[in-house]
């Protein structure tokens, strides 16, 4: 008969297996949704569940149970603090799996995200940060498509601030390789002439 043939073996021994799926649980607590393979969402969303679970039951027991498993103070604190009190309503179903369309490349292998169902923000770029904030600070006469585009502006005005100083940060970097080549390329020929003298 043939035991512990539940699960998904993943095409990694138990240690490494334990491994990939702590590491999953920790990025989906921590980012709220993260993007793998459908299999390994699949398997991860086992034990993001069972630590949530932890996490609305609250006791001294638990969070040591959790620490176990997830092996960092700070998500642990966040897991009971933050994300567990935000599924007190709810009985289970606190994650959930959206299949993408485009296949891996390389491999085919099946993507999607693994997401909590209850999420504290929502993800926002800087640009869509910047443009609500725009039309909450401009006065109502101002049309939406002004307001956009003074916000794009901005953005675009601070990305080349940067990389000017990017730039400058190169060329000295540039400028001081090929000095230090020069004495290096001195030295050599001293040696020589030393050399030939002798």
């Amino acid at each position: 008969m043939r035991h512990g043939i539940a699960g998904r073996k993943l095409g990694r021994n138990q240690t490494l297996r334990k491994a990939t799926m702590r590491d999953l649980a920790k990025a989906t607590l921590l980012s709220q949704r993260i993007c793998t393979t459908k299999m390994k969402a699949k398997e991860a969303r086992k034990l993001v569940d069972k630590l949530i679970t932890l996490g609305k039951k609250g006791t001294l027991a638990d969070k040591r149970r959790a620490f176990a498993v997830i092996n960092d103070h700070k998500i642990v604190k966040s897991l009971f603090d933050d994300i567990a009190p935000r599924f007190a309503a709810r009985n289970g179903g606190y994650t959930r799996i959206i299949s993408l369309a485009n296949n891996r490349r390389g491999d085919n292998a099946e993507m999607a995200f693994l997401e909590l169902t209850e999420k504290d923000r929502s993800i926002v770029s800087k640009v869509k940060a910047s443009i609500a904030l725009a039309k909450q600070d401009a006065p109502q006469s101002i049309e939406d498509g002004d307001v956009v585009e003074d916000a794009v502006v901005t953005e675009e005005v601070s990305a080349k601030k940067g990389s000017k100083e990017v730039d400058q940060k190169e060329d000295a970097k540039s400028a001081k390789k090929k000095t230090s080549a020069t004495k290096k390329v001195a030295k050599k020929k001293t040696t020589k002439k030393s050399k030939e003298e002798k």
